[in-house]
């Protein structure tokens, strides 16, 4: 008997056309349609971008960026997952070598995993399934996700090897630890500004 291999995915071409057209994440072999966000979600990922970026760049840290795909490979051009995260972060070193060693990377979603992701909850989410999809993340190797919850003014931070998140209220202070050095934050400058 012959075994016969499925490969799951698609190549990096058809996914960057299917994407175009319409959103979607690709996990365990599915697609999932990305749902557009409301004002508020909106509203707390630009008061987060803000001092985030302002942080990053003036200590040389690495580089944000704003909902862009990134995805994971079986083989060069064949995409096996992916996920739109709201804010994703890479350091500077990986940064650097992804883009000296990725031909046309600006044409593509990221080929790479970050190094943060944060992860806005709307609405029309469900916590159990943020939280569910952030230890996904871990497990593809991010080393933090922020799970940001705009509506209960909390944030859930979620780092890789620790069992459970630590959750931090709204008048508490958000923190970058080894991944972004130096960054505070306290949350109600995010959530008091309108979200």
């Amino acid at each position: 008997m012959v075994e016969q291999t499925i490969q799951v995915g698609m190549s990096l071409n058809d996914f960057i056309e299917r994407y175009n057209q319409t959103p979607f994440e690709l996990v365990n072999g599915e697609i999932i349609p990305l749902s557009p966000t409301v004002a508020g979600h909106n509203w707390v990922a630009r008061a987060l971008f803000r001092p985030l970026d302002q942080h990053i760049r003036a200590n040389e840290l690495g580089e944000l960026i704003w909902e862009t795909p990134f995805v994971m490979e079986d083989t060069p051009d064949w995409v096996k997952g992916s996920r739109t995260p709201d804010l994703l972060f890479y350091n500077a070193e990986r940064w650097a070598a992804y883009v000296a060693n990725t031909p046309n990377w600006q044409r593509k979603p990221c080929v790479l995993i970050p190094d943060l992701i944060i992860e806005i909850i709307s609405p029309t989410d469900r916590l159990s399934d943020v939280q569910d999809k952030i230890k996904a993340y871990l497990a593809d190797g991010v080393q933090i996700g922020w799970a940001i919850d705009w509506q209960h003014k909390t944030v859930s931070v979620h780092s890789a090897g620790e069992l459970s998140p630590t959750l931090i209220s709204a008048d508490g202070v958000l923190i970058g630890g080894d991944v972004l050095p130096g960054f505070s934050l306290t949350l109600s400058a995010i959530f008091d500004q309108g979200g």
